[in-house]
C-alpha cells in the first residue's frame, strides 16, 4: 500500500468495513475515485464498494494475528 495516500488507505478500510456490514460515514470521493482507477474499488448503486483486489491488498498488509498460545 506504499503507493496509496493515507486518505486512500482509510477509504479502503472504510469500504472493507462497509462490506462486512458495519455502518460507515461518507467516503472521500476523490480517494474513492482514485481507488476505482486502481481497481481497488468500484461505484455501485449503494455508493462505493471494495473489489476483491482491494480486499486482497488489505489482507496482505494486515499485521499477523497475535499469538494466542504463548507456549
Amino acid at each position: 500500500m506504499d503507493d496509496l495516500t493515507s486518505g486512500q488507505v482509510e477509504t479502503l478500510r472504510d469500504l472493507a468495513r462497509k462490506k462486512a456490514g458495519e455502518a460507515v460515514g461518507f467516503v472521500n470521493i476523490a480517494d474513492a475515485r482514485a481507488l476505482t482507477e486502481l481497481g481497488l474499488a468500484h461505484r455501485s448503486q449503494e455508493g462505493w464498494d471494495i473489489t476483491p483486489e482491494g480486499t486482497a491488498l488489505l489482507a496482505r498488509d494486515a499485521p499477523p494475528p497475535a499469538d494466542i498460545d504463548p507456549g
